[in-house]
């Protein structure tokens, strides 16, 4: 539900809004930090499984590029095979969960994530149900059909749903067919099967995360809370808001029964919880960010990390359509794109600033960390 964004940025260390130097200075450490408790910059989770538990959903819109979301924050590195491998195998999956948009999910939290999030989400999009004539009973009858086609690990894709849909007469043309399948994934029926080819399946929730724990809603508003706050902090109430797609009340009351710690940083509140990680660093300051990373995406307040849905204008003063994020320092410095040969894929690198030399061989190491996660050579260039 969410269009394509583009970054403009502030370079690391300059003043944001008219902020002193000193305050400038520690909205930069909250950026510091934000990388650490994502684990972009220490020591990350050896499991997919494991890194997306520690964040408790991850943004999965672009699923190919999600998965270097994930590969690039575990310890030593992870191939795209090995991603794909813990997807196909169910120990990752993939659902409408929050705001509403695709995202990673374990099979532990699946359950009782839907329970939280799901009914802020339907009421987002009864309208569009009303413009595509989807009424409470359409809704039901195709997920009865659905139901019955998933049965026994039949993974289908989604067209094949439409056909079966389509031969008890429910037709589900154009948009119809999308919405009925978030509709169903929200009630908590089916989620993602795994991948045949290119091609996405469905599969039945309880064949796929059977047996997995419900909580009451004080329980699952907890534990989103300490699990978004700990993985994102430090983070402000309408970054929560934002990110999880529930109530300013609700945010509130998960900071209050988690005893979230309070910081004024420029006339902003942020709060955090859990430890303050003092475990081994990476030293990378130079980082290829995908869209919809976790990093950019989700924080409504932006003081730390500035950016806006926009048009890039680089060093050359061409503007520049939004791929992917370079981030230098905690900042976004840059856009990178990919193109695929037979053979190779090319990186091109567009910066918004002047980029060091230190920099460009920082940068060589983190094309470096994406060649291996790929397993194909991986050519780069950067646009003067």
């Amino acid at each position: 539900m969410e269009g394509d964004f583009a970054w403009s940025a502030t370079p690391r260390g300059s003043s944001w809004n008219g902020e002193s130097g000193a305050c400038s200075v520690m909205i930069a450490a909250i950026a510091d930090r934000r990388l650490r408790n994502q684990l972009v910059t220490r020591t990350g989770l050896r499991r997919p499984a494991d890194f997306v538990g520690w964040f408790g959903a991850i943004q999965a819109q672009e699923y190919e590029v999600a998965k270097w979301a994930i590969a690039l924050r575990m310890r030593n590195g992870a191939s795209d095979t090995e991603i794909e491998r813990a997807f196909e195998q169910g120990r990752i999956l993939r659902t409408h969960v929050m705001r509403p948009t695709w995202h990673f999910v374990t099979p532990a939290d699946i359950r009782w994530l839907l329970a939280l999030t799901a009914p802020r989400v339907h009421r987002i999009l009864t309208s569009y149900n009303r413009r595509l004539e989807l009424d409470a009973r359409t809704l039901a009858r195709g997920i009865g059909v659905i139901e019955r086609a998933l049965r026994d690990r039949q993974y289908l894709t989604r067209t094949e749903l439409g056909d079966r849909l389509q031969r008890i007469g429910l037709s589900m043309a154009g948009q119809r067919l999308a919405h009925l399948a978030m509709h169903a994934e929200l009630e908590g029926v089916i989620c993602s099967g795994p991948r045949r080819g290119k091609q996405f399946t469905y599969a039945l929730i309880a064949e796929r995360a059977p047996g997995t724990p419900r909580l009451s809603r004080d329980e699952a508003l907890a534990t989103l809370s300490r699990r978004f706050f700990r993985s994102h902090g430090p983070a402000t109430v309408r970054d929560f808001v934002w990110c999880s797609g529930l109530t300013t009340g609700d945010a509130k009351r998960g900071l209050e029964m988690n005893k979230a710690r309070r910081e004024e940083v420029g006339g902003q509140t942020y709060w955090t919880m859990g430890p303050d990680r003092r475990d081994a660093t990476r030293d990378h300051l130079v980082h290829l960010l995908p869209i919809y990373d976790e990093y950019l995406v989700a924080y409504r307040d932006r003081e730390a990390v500035p950016h806006r849905p926009s048009v890039l204008t680089p060093v050359s003063g061409t503007p520049v359509n939004f791929q992917h994020a370079l981030v230098i320092d905690g900042q976004v410095a840059g856009t990178w794109r990919i193109a695929r040969k037979p053979q190779a894929v090319f990186i091109e690198v567009v910066p918004l600033r002047p980029i060091t030399g230190l920099d460009r061989r920082a940068l060589a190491r983190a094309v470096g960390r994406y060649e291996r996660f790929l397993g194909v050579p991986v050519n780069w260039s950067m646009r003067t």
